[in-house]
């Protein structure tokens, strides 16, 4: 019997310390905690961050996160108010405010999420088939661009006015659910389009039609690219005929100069004294011969002519 009651006594702890384990739980600063008894909650909400305790086994502590969560819808096909088929995407913030209503209307974050898929998809597409196309893409009437910022071969056009814009539709599907997603203790903190886009057949004439405008600009630069090639080759070319021009009149000049100087050097030799004319006869006239016959020349002259006279009389007299 001694030596049992030590076995009785650590098998007590032990089952007291399981059910003070059992009975105790932890609430992060960033958790919440709903309080069930068999499946019904009691009490109020446990907000505040520590250790708290519950009837083991028979009460089970909730968890439910305090922070701000995502929603992020799945794209959809939507058809515009001017009949334009488009994707949006769009995405949000919620948290859950009221943790009590929160798990009677929806238990968790996959019941709560299943609820915003119905409600936030639903009043984004009540929202887009009520608005046209320009509205969804523009937020402000801009200034369209004027003819010095653009490319050469596009025009400026009147963009179309818009009423309400894109940030003016988010913010009313954001009020229209608001109060929708309230009743299951959730508060919608933002909600935004995230993408739009046409649908694939439409997408695709669009970038075709983008192309074929790109190439005829390009085509437009390529002509006048051109034309300003011709342009520049042609003034080349004046320009080069002139140089050449003005080149060959100063060679003229020149060589003009020089054939008087050279003459006027001969004709002040030549009337230097009769030898030297003589001498300078006797020059020209075999310069004469050189540049006048060859070795295959023949000439059939007589002896007595001018063109010989050096030749018959080898002293010239």
């Amino acid at each position: 019997m001694n030596k049992a009651k030590p076995i009785i006594v650590a098998v007590i702890i032990l089952v007291v310390i399981s059910v003070v384990v059992s009975a105790a739980y932890i609430v992060q600063e960033t958790e919440q905690v709903i309080i069930t008894q068999f499946g019904k909650p009691v009490g109020d909400p446990v907000t505040s961050p520590g250790i708290h305790f519950k009837i083991p086994v028979i009460q089970h502590a909730n968890f439910f996160d305090r922070r701000f969560l995502e929603w992020d819808g799945d794209p959809n096909q939507i058809p515009t108010k001017d009949k334009r088929f488009i994707w949006v995407d769009t995405y949000a913030r919620w948290r859950i405010k009221d943790p009590l209503l929160f798990f009677q209307r929806v238990r968790d974050e996959r019941g709560a999420q299943s609820r915003l898929d119905d409600i936030l998809d639903g009043e984004t597409r009540n929202a887009i088939a009520n608005h046209k196309l320009v509205e969804l893409v523009r937020t402000t009437n801009r200034t369209p661009m004027t003819s010095e910022d653009l490319l050469a071969g596009e025009v400026v056009t009147e963009l179309a006015k818009i009423k309400d814009g894109r940030e003016k539709i988010t913010r009313t599907i954001l009020e229209a659910s608001a109060p929708r997603v309230l009743e299951l203790g959730i508060e919608l903190l933002d909600l935004r389009l995230k993408r739009i886009n046409y649908v694939e057949e439409v997408q695709q004439k669009i970038f075709e039609r983008m192309i074929t405008e790109r190439l005829r600009i390009a085509d437009k630069f390529r002509s006048e690219g051109q034309g300003q090639a011709s342009k520049i080759l042609g003034d080349k070319g004046r320009e080069l005929k002139k140089i050449q021009s003005g080149a060959y009149k100063t060679a003229q000049e020149i060589m003009g100069k020089a054939d008087a100087e050279a003459t006027a050097i001969y004709a002040k030799a030549y009337n230097k004294n009769q030898e030297s004319r003589e001498f300078y006869r006797f020059l020209k006239t075999m310069e004469t011969y050189q540049n006048t016959l060859s070795e295959k020349d023949w000439l059939i002259l007589s002896t007595k002519g001018d063109f010989f006279k050096y030749l018959n009389k080898p002293s010239g007299k």
